[in-house]
């Protein structure tokens, strides 16, 4: 199959996107024809979005190639090594070259089905993903890039699958990363050979353990549960000088996560003959606690997402790329 890969964490990276490099080789190893298009930088938690008014500009990535056996000094870990460039290879080059674009997951599909890889016949089917960590439940499923990018494949009328690697830690250990994407491979071609006319796209979570192939994979719903820990921010002291600056570089907001975070507040205040509350200035930093989340897995039913990849299954979850309508007895006039 001609297959288009793109994902959420951008370029290979161990700290933000370990996995998208051993995959791209499993599925060229199992004969698959690859085209990659990826965001330039980590795009995580931004859904199906596009951005308006902005235009986008390539840059092309060239992976260094992964030793076979990997040299000691790697400690077991992919070396996720490459060069960005302004300019692509020239066309007599036959080394291998990824695009980079510096917008998000859904733009990466629109870029690669219509403007690039003409040449290598149409795309069969799109993977978004590996994910750096796990997308079930609604509520992950509904802000993931990753599950975004394969949205955008389904409603361009391409097959479409979101693949996501649950960790249980930050061992990048080469051998289980190694398992997974063969593994991931083997439940794709799986998935393509078989495909139910009534599916979009296919949201596939593959837990990050040792003998993970050897375990069961099944069929799952998406487990249906809500953010119950209020906030999914947390205020943060304005930094002086910063009161109208640009957004924080990726680097300043991690250092910014290691600080004591400031107290919790309504936001307002109201000073004695004001007609209404005042604004306390603040900035505020993405932390959703997570607990809600994990306590609704631990507490649901067998046979979804959530509790299968807690069991170490692999979980495979059927979509459709639209909003259905809830089935009520929603007919005729409303009357106020």
């Amino acid at each position: 199959m001609h297959i288009l890969v793109t994902n959420d964490d951008g370029p290979p990276s161990n700290d933000s996107s370990p996995y998208v490099h051993p995959f791209i080789t499993a599925l060229q190893e199992a004969g698959h024809t690859v085209s990659v298009v990826l965001p330039h930088t980590q795009r995580s938690w931004i859904g199906k979005a596009h951005i308006v008014g902005h235009s986008i500009r390539p840059s092309y990535f060239r992976p260094d190639a992964i030793p076979k056996p990997l040299p000691a000094s790697a400690n077991n870990r992919f070396p996720n090594t490459g060069s960005t460039h302004a300019a692509p290879l020239p066309a007599s080059s036959t080394d291998e070259e990824w695009l980079l674009v510096d917008s998000t997951p859904a733009s990466c599909v629109q870029i690669g089905l219509h403007h690039y890889f003409g040449a290598r016949g149409p795309v069969d089917l799109v993977v978004s993903g590996p994910n750096y960590g796990r997308n079930t439940t609604a509520v992950f499923a509904l802000s993931s890039g990753t599950i975004g990018g394969a949205m955008e494949a389904a409603v361009c009328n391409k097959r479409a699958i979101a693949l996501s690697f649950a960790f249980f830690d930050r061992n990048h250990d080469a051998s289980i990363i190694s398992e997974a994407c063969r593994h991931a491979v083997r439940v794709i071609d799986h998935l393509a050979a078989n495909w139910d006319s009534q599916t979009h796209l296919y949201s596939v979570n593959v837990p990050l353990q040792q003998g993970v192939s050897g375990k069961k994979t099944v069929w799952t719903e998406m487990l249906q549960n809500t953010w119950d820990e209020g906030s999914s921010f947390q205020e943060i002291d304005v930094p002086e000088g910063d009161d109208a600056g640009p957004a924080e570089a990726e680097r300043e907001i991690r250092e910014e996560e290691s600080r004591e975070e400031a107290p919790r507040g309504s936001g307002s205040d109201t000073p004695a003959g004001s007609a209404h509350a005042r604004y306390t200035h603040k900035h505020f930093r993405w932390a959703p606690s997570f607990k809600a989340v994990h306590d609704s897995v631990e507490r649901s039913e067998p046979g979804n997402d959530g509790w299968a990849v807690r069991q170490g299954f692999t979980s495979v979850t059927p979509l459709r790329a639209n909003f259905m309508h809830a089935p009520a007895n929603y007919k005729g006039e409303i009357t106020l």
